[in-house]
């Protein structure tokens, strides 16, 4: 919720920019680890937002690293996440990244496929030492959301699919250097209906069994994140319901007592506490809409040219009393795609306003690029 303090205030910073409630961080931090009664393991996904300063605040309530990149890896460290705490997945992993993950003893890699198998094996024997793994397993479960956050089916270009068990175990029985201690599971993004995550877990306990049966050491049992956000009232729900999300899991989950239940959490710790801050740099009128020109574009927030996604749109400047008007907001950048909304209903708006593109905490900043030679956006905290 935004005051007139923070207009004021935005009014003497250059856009676009984002702005971060950390107030509100702090407060979805305390939410999660209030509901975490049951001694799960979270780790939080720098992929959704690896700001320095959000960084430092999710190290010190505690959590752990999951990381998909090998700079993401380094930059845990630098943050400070203990090295037993962080994780990395990911179906690319350079020689150069897995080298620098193992020379920091990092906890586990989270295998995508048998052929990395092999490589981390080579790379562990020459630096002689021995790592552990988790076997990032496709379980086929639907997660009802977009395609291209969709990453637990088939047909999906993430981990390894049941019918290859027995090709692992054989390439398994040869690697040396390699220590099995997980079985991993993400079925994608957003995910607000809780009974994907039912069936994840149903799943889990058979492919658990079978490991076990077959001798495996199995002491993590990974069920990766995805827990939505509600992007269309961001005042209303600004925290999300972890009490109801760990709950799925300790009821239906069947893990031996031994085995610790890891998580990977990222939007839903960190989306609604960033908007992306921007002014109206024109009004154009057009025959079915008008549209409001930013100065911020796709290259500061992507999701809605690449997802269609939605992001909730608000006028700070203008009196939300007045009769709205529809206008299509859109940037500058030279594709027709730069688009946030379109048929989007604001109070009259003019040159100079200042508009709020609400819950980009995640995938926002950390996604932003400069295409057209754009500026680099930077970023505000609350103080």
């Amino acid at each position: 919720m935004f005051t007139s303090h923070h207009i004021n205030r935005f009014s003497n910073i250059e856009t676009p920019f984002y702005y971060y409630n950390t107030g509100l961080l702090s407060k979805t931090l305390n939410a999660l680890t209030s509901a975490n009664t049951y001694n799960f393991h979270i780790h939080y996904a720098l992929k959704a937002n690896s700001n320095p300063i959000i960084l430092n605040m999710i190290k010190n309530h505690g959590l752990g690293a999951d990381c998909v990149s090998g700079n993401e890896v380094l930059k845990a460290i630098e943050c400070g996440f203990p090295v037993d705490k962080i994780v990395f997945a990911g179906v690319g992993k350079s020689d150069k990244e897995i080298l620098n993950a193992i020379n920091h003893n990092i906890l586990c890699f989270n295998v995508e496929s048998i052929p990395e198998l092999l490589v981390l094996n080579e790379l562990a024997a020459k630096q002689k030492k021995k790592i552990n793994i988790a076997l990032r397993i496709n379980p086929n479960v639907d997660a009802y959301t977009h395609k291209y956050i969709t990453t637990g089916l088939e047909e999906n270009k993430f981990g390894i699919n049941p019918y290859e068990f027995n090709e692992v175990e054989s390439v398994l029985s040869n690697c040396n250097f390699l220590s099995l201690i997980g079985l991993h599971f993400h079925i994608g993004s957003q995910i607000q209906d809780l009974t994907p995550f039912k069936n994840l877990c149903l799943k889990i306990n058979e492919l658990n069994k079978w490991f076990l049966h077959k001798g495996h050491n199995i002491n993590i049992i990974n069920v990766g994140g995805g827990l939505g956000v509600d992007y269309k009232n961001p005042n209303g729900s600004q925290i999300v319901d972890f009490d109801s999300y760990f709950k799925v899991f300790h009821q239906f989950l069947e893990p031996l007592n031994r085995q610790q239940i890891h998580f990977e959490l990222g939007r839903s710790i960190v989306a609604q506490c960033g908007s992306l801050i921007s002014k109206v740099l024109y009004i154009k009128k057009g025959i079915n809409t008008n549209f409001a020109i930013l100065d911020a574009g796709m290259t500061e927030l992507i999701r809605p040219a690449l997802y269609q996604a939605y992001h909730h749109i608000e006028n700070l400047s203008a009196n939300n009393l007045e009769q709205k008007l529809k206008y299509d907001v859109v940037g500058p950048i030279c594709e027709s795609s730069d688009c946030f909304g379109k048929a989007v209903f604001l109070p009259e708006t003019k040159r100079g306003d200042i508009i709020a593109i609400r819950t980009a905490g995640a995938y926002g900043e950390v996604m932003s690029s400069k295409y057209n030679l754009r500026d680099e956006v930077k970023s505000y905290f609350d103080v």
